[in-house]
């Protein structure tokens, strides 16, 4: 949560050279959830779902961006489809509530989304 500016700049100039990379689009886009810009991020974490449909991670990402951005329905199916795809295993208790609670009540309880 620090530099988030910086991060972001830096994210942005990775993908002038690298704009098809699924992973500097995944951070690009985290970064712009993290910053409140949700709608930027959706759109950018869908770029990268399109490279890499089966990465929990980004799969993971896009639906905490989908139930920022007011989309709740496609955030649980975005979730139900990070566990598909094998998550580490400390993040699968975490998809889990969000998929019973959605980040409202993730947020209340202290437990914000981290990047894993």
């Amino acid at each position: 949560n620090r530099n988030l500016a910086e991060a972001e700049a830096m994210l942005k100039q990775a993908l002038e050279q690298a704009p098809a990379d699924a992973y500097i689009l995944d951070s690009y886009g985290w970064a712009k959830f993290m910053r409140g810009q949700y709608e930027e991020a959706v759109r950018i974490l869908e770029q990268a779902i399109e490279i890499k449909p089966q990465d929990p991670t980004i799969n993971e990402h896009l639906g905490d961006a989908y139930w920022k951005a007011g989309r709740t329905r496609e955030a649980r199916f975005q979730w139900n489809r990070a566990l598909l795809f094998e998550p580490e295993a400390q993040r699968i208790p975490i998809i889990q509530h969000k998929l019973e609670h959605g980040l409202d009540r993730l947020a209340a309880e202290g437990k914000a989304p981290k990047t894993p």
